[in-house]
């Protein structure tokens, strides 16, 4: 019952701001790099710093709410990039992770705002980092796409015992490994390994996200790149055997919200009450 108000509310919101972002979008080709930042600024403050914090610290208001916090700036250090391990995301990677969101998190996917808004508040939340003055995003990693066969399979197995996966992600994947308890981040901040016998993992169920975050690593946490371990053909055989670990009832509806999405979902809620305040329409109209 939980899970399906948390929907219908998420289902309303969309809803309810749709038409208020269907003009606009075209605007954003004509704006100076300035105008951009200032409406980025807007877009942040109004969806954003109520988590991330005004300073983009990680230490918003209702960061606390939360057992997987919001992340912190300041570093430059993002999780989720098509780019090697220690580079900067491209604009696209943090494109992505601000529409679709980071699953099991109260990182919703923020489908609903316009994407010369998204694309706004990306550029905004870079001022915070000086490393994006002082270096260029790595390059985006190509993926491939060979097909599934037993032996790549059976490959990834092997692979999967020899790298020590099982060390954090338990020997079945279920992150429950001998190393799993006391994890934490750059930060200081508990960590767990991700149960990889359910779908979605944070990235999404795209098994090519799956294959990025082998080859990319998750900066920031003890998730390391394995670009000089794995060749391409090896991380697919580790990407389908981790896909050999999922049964059928672990692959809810991909609507549904999971872990603290629906905390996420709550906050954009209560925030959309609050009118001319985080998130209120009145706010939210000056983006059109």
């Amino acid at each position: 019952m939980k899970i399906f108000a948390c929907g219908l509310v998420a289902l309303l919101f969309f809803l309810g701001f749709q038409s208020a972002y269907s003009v606009g979008a075209a605007e954003v080709d004509g704006r100076s790099s300035r105008q951009t930042l200032l409406l980025g600024q807007e877009v942040y403050q109004a969806n954003c710093a109520v988590c991330h914090g005004v300073a983009g610290d990680g230490n918003g208001p209702a960061a606390s709410m939360f057992a997987i916090r919001p992340r912190d700036f300041r570093p430059g250090i993002f999780k989720f990039r098509s780019t090697a391990s220690g580079t900067l995301p491209t604009d696209d990677d943090l494109l992505r992770t601000v529409t679709r969101g980071v699953r099991w998190t109260a990182m919703i996917g923020r489908f609903d705002l316009p994407e010369y808004a998204r694309r706004a508040v990306i550029q905004y939340i870079k001022t915070f980092s000086s490393r994006f003055t002082k270096e260029r995003p790595g390059k985006a990693m190509t993926v491939p796409s060979p097909a599934k066969t037993a032996n790549l399979v059976a490959q990834g197995k092997m692979l999967y015992d020899q790298l020590g996966c099982a060390s954090c992600h338990g020997k079945t994947g279920q992150g429950n490994g001998p190393s799993a308890q006391g994890l934490k981040d750059d930060w200081g901040w508990p960590i767990w390994p991700s149960d990889l016998t359910w779908r979605p993992l944070k990235r999404g169920s795209d098994i090519r996200e799956t294959y990025l975050t082998l080859m990319t690593g998750i900066s920031g946490t003890p998730m390391p790149s394995y670009a000089r371990s794995l060749d391409s053909q090896q991380a697919w055989a580790l990407v389908y055997y981790l896909e050999s670990l999922v049964p059928a009832d672990h692959r809810p509806n991909p609507n549904q919200p999971l872990g603290e999405e629906h905390c996420g979902w709550m906050v954009v809620r209560m925030g959309g009450m609050m009118g001319g305040g985080m998130m209120g329409p009145g706010r939210m109209g000056r983006f059109r």
